[in-house]
């Protein structure tokens, strides 16, 4: 069962690495296929491929850091804990969305983050883990991910500010 397994365990299982953005991760699936820059719009200027996964692990000190990429993605819950989700979408409004398996307590399986949105996460509940997955279309190549600098997003932010730089503070990668 999930519930006896610890985050270290998970990381090993399934060779997880600490990453930039996303706690602990591992690429899953890049498509073979790409599409040509000009059959992309606009920010995209060079070819990708169609589309990418990855496994992550989120924990107190391994958070979901600001950032935003410029695809697409959709998250799913797998195991573990919530996930609280805070998307900061362009036109200066903040939303709250829990992933997780609590269908009853409105929590979500899969949640759609639109390209270009900022958003940053932390596991919530019991405060152990989350093991979910991202899926992006078109996939996503490192010039698409952006980290966004916490105090000038607080800024425009205010509701969520002080949310912003707590999951901020709680970063120590191992």
């Amino acid at each position: 069962m999930s519930d006896e397994l610890t985050a270290e365990e998970v990381r090993s299982l399934l060779n997880l690495e600490p990453n930039a953005t996303c706690g602990f991760v591992r690429g899953t699936y890049v498509s073979g296929s790409s599409i040509a820059a000009g059959g992309l719009p606009p920010p995209f200027a060079n070819p990708r491929p169609m589309g990418s996964a990855l496994y992550f692990l989120v924990t107190p000190t391994a958070p979901v850091r600001l950032h935003r990429i410029r695809n697409d993605q959709l998250y799913h819950y797998y195991l573990g804990d919530p996930l609280e989700v805070f998307l900061l979408h362009g036109d200066g409004a903040a939303e709250r969305i829990v992933v997780g398996p609590d269908l009853r307590a409105g929590n979500r399986v899969q949640l759609l983050i639109p390209g270009d949105t900022f958003h940053t996460a932390r596991v919530i509940g019991r405060r152990r883990w989350f093991l979910g997955a991202s899926t992006e279309w078109p996939g996503v190549v490192p010039a698409d991910v952006e980290i966004g600098n916490v105090e000038a997003i607080a800024a425009k932010y205010p509701a969520v500010a002080d949310t912003l730089r707590a999951i901020a503070a709680s970063v120590q990668l191992d």
